[in-house]
């Protein structure tokens, strides 16, 4: 087991295996995208309450379930990274910051632009959101610690700390609107048991989600790769995959 963990994590290896995944990636996330944002922005019948307002879920739900999941994908590869001290670790978690706070930022506009009709008011400092802000604002120290620490080891390592500390607000925003009188609305989609919504715009949702899931491997993939090549710039299988890219 461990042998196969260990080749999994060598740069070239894990070079060679995103090359062949990710347009596997790139298209599912292409499908599901398409149809899911067809089906629920032109297809899927009004809410009986919020009328053609709540279309807005189907691209506000997958940002901000992305915006949790990268942050978990995160600190575990921030953990790895500190205790291991695994390169490929350090390249997934600085890779991923950019993609989770773009769908963290994404996640609170389409929040804001939904609260205005139905809440009255485009910000509130209501728990959801307040603790969904306070993860954008560790996305972007992760970002920033990675570019003020010229060492990119050091880098890393600094970032995953501040990940691992950090990580203690992903179940505060999960479950903010549980544990706090929000005025957020609670799980419809995402919980246990039968989903509060009717087939027609469940099934465009579940498609946005799996096809954002989908994205985010893409785009991790292509941005550990380069973060990889920027590295290992100087080995020699950086030097061959470069000029074998020339001929």
């Amino acid at each position: 087991m461990w042998t196969w963990f260990h080749r999994l994590a060598s740069p070239p290896t894990f070079y060679r295996l995103a090359d062949r995944f990710a347009p596997w990636f790139g298209i599912a996330a292409t499908g599901l995208l398409a149809y899911g944002i067809v089906g629920g922005l032109f297809f899927a019948p009004a809410d009986y309450q919020q009328s053609d307002a709540f279309r807005i879920i189907y691209i506000h739900v997958p940002a901000a379930a992305l915006s949790l999941s990268i942050y978990m994908l995160m600190a575990s590869a921030a953990l790895v990274a500190v205790i291991w001290r695994i390169k490929l670790a350090e390249c997934v978690l600085v890779s991923a910051a950019p993609i989770g706070a773009s769908f963290t930022a994404l996640a609170l506009v389409t929040g804001m632009l939904w609260g205005k009709p139905m809440w009255g008011a485009y910000w509130v400092w209501d728990a959801r959101l307040t603790s969904e802000l306070i993860l954008l604002f560790l996305y972007a120290g992760v970002i920033g610690l990675n570019q003020a620490i010229e060492d990119p080891r050091a880098a890393a390592r600094a970032c995953g700390l501040l990940a691992l500390i950090g990580v203690i607000n992903v179940p505060i925003v999960h479950y903010s609107v549980e544990w706090w009188n929000s005025l957020h609305q609670g799980s419809t989609i995402l919980k246990m048991g039968k989903p509060s919504m009717n087939a027609d715009m469940a099934q465009p949702l579940y498609a946005c989600l799996l096809g954002v899931y989908f994205f985010m491997g893409y785009v991790l993939l292509r941005r550990t790769q380069n973060e990889l090549l920027l590295r290992e710039r100087g080995t020699a299988w950086v030097k061959e995959r470069l000029e074998s890219s020339n001929v």
